[in-house]
């Protein structure tokens, strides 16, 4: 009972990442590249989990979470400024745009199965996730989630069952192809796939969740949780394949509809319907905790999660993601943009987090070691190159400078990512 019990609780994580921003990224690759680029969802299931169990050895050890570790390993100067204001408003920031990724996502699919206007929808799921915020402890919304994600994965396995793509065409694109990064849409593609299921402020989350576990069974947990999250993804990218143009969510629809039947279009709806709340709520949630972790105490009862400081740091990003989705803005281009986004924070945290995991004082023989510095230092390595890669083409776009030739700039951004990581666990180990 106890491994079911971490199961449900680490449901939270794949629940977090499995939303409208996950089906808009994964379906979009799958109408644009079909199934080439399902590496980039492999790659995405190694790191998340790589730095969700260091998170998670983190607070099991330590019996702190993830932003208190990083207030007390830099308490002041510079490192103290750029632990927070860095590391803390990238993941604010982070919540933020998924959050209004989360609202739109949420209120397109859910009018599959809801003939009202969108602005009635978007107040529908912003109030939802509002509810359950108020109402329920982290704990408990973590537990209700899982059952969001069943709803909505098991729709989606079916239906990429359905479509009988060849074993052959699947192996084939767990391997990526060199010229990838030649074209700016692959190389989007790639970014939001990355950023939508490796989402930095899901490690905070985690490593809240995980204080009160055992190492074994939160090890347990994550490993199913993320293993069932990157199937899922995978499965939405198949029925993406089936997509006739650009994706939109109306598409999907019409998809599902001919492939399963007509009852399969409102189902969808009321899966992504249940997939924005999901995620609508733990953007906020770990946006509060975050806050608390880095900028308040814990034992103070304004920080509690009933307490009106952690309340308003949820409600603050929560009513941005409200304002985007009453805006007037196509959902899908609005989703993309924040998982890039959020691709490109990752080296960042996934920096600060390895830094913390080598620090033998603090974590004695939890802490890192070759193995897993091996893995760390891998997810710095494609992480920086995704992130700096895209960074990079903005920068070339905007000044109308030419870039390097992809063969010569991967390779080197991925090269920064490995030794700055290496940087960081070798000043750790002294």
């Amino acid at each position: 009972m106890k491994r079911i019990g971490s199961i449900l609780l680490w449901s939270a994580i794949a629940a977090a990442f499995i939303g409208p921003g996950t089906v808009t990224a994964a379906a979009s690759a799958g109408a644009s590249a079909g199934t080439a680029l399902l590496w980039a969802i492999l790659f995405s299931g190694v790191a998340t989990f790589t730095l969700q169990e260091f998170a998670g050895r983190l607070a099991v050890t330590t019996g702190e979470d993830l932003a208190s570790v990083l207030r007390t390993r830099y308490p002041i100067g510079f490192a103290r400024i750029a632990s927070v204001l860095l590391v803390g408003g990238a993941i604010l920031l982070g919540c933020a745009a998924y959050e209004a990724g989360n609202i739109l996502g949420g209120a397109a699919g859910a009018m599959l199965a809801l003939d009202l206007p969108r602005e009635a929808v978007t107040v529908i799921v912003a109030l939802a996730a509002g509810t359950l915020l108020m109402a329920g402890s982290p704990q408990f919304i973590a537990r209700l989630m899982a059952g969001f994600v069943a709803l909505m994965g098991v729709g989606f396995l079916l239906v990429a069952v359905s479509l009988a793509p060849s074993i052959g065409e699947l192996l084939t694109g767990l391997v990526p192809k060199p010229g990838f990064a030649d074209d700016a849409t692959s190389l989007l593609a790639v970014l939001a796939l990355v950023g939508t299921t490796v989402v930095p402020y899901n490690l905070f989350l985690g490593a809240a969740l995980a204080r009160d576990q055992g190492l074994d069974d939160m090890r347990f947990g994550l490993a199913v949780s993320v293993g069932i999250g990157v199937l899922i993804t995978a499965a939405i990218l198949v029925v993406g394949t089936a997509l006739d143009g650009a994706f939109s969510f109306d598409a999907l629809g019409t998809v599902l509809a001919a492939e399963v039947g007509v009852w399969a279009r409102t189902g969808a709806g009321i899966g992504l319907l249940a997939a924005g709340i999901s995620s609508a709520v733990t953007a906020p949630l770990a946006a509060a905790l975050t806050a608390r972790g880095l900028f308040g105490d814990a034992e103070a009862p304004a920080w509690h999660a009933r307490g009106w400081r952690f309340r308003g740091v949820w409600g603050g990003i929560l009513l941005i993601g409200l304002g985007f989705g009453l805006a007037d803005i196509r959902p899908a281009p609005a989703i993309l943009a924040a998982q890039a986004f959020n691709g490109a924070l990752l080296p960042l945290v996934a920096l600060f987090l390895l830094a913390a995991m080598n620090d033998v004082e603090r974590l004695g023989t939890r802490a890192n070691g070759l193995v897993a510095n091996a893995f760390g230092l891998l997810v710095m390595g494609v992480a920086s190159m995704l992130g700096l890669t895209a960074l990079a083409r903005v920068i070339a776009t905007v000044s109308g400078m030419a870039l390097p030739a992809p063969g010569l700039m991967l390779p080197a951004f991925a090269l920064i990512g490995v030794f700055a990581g290496r940087a960081v666990t070798r000043r750790a180990l002294r």
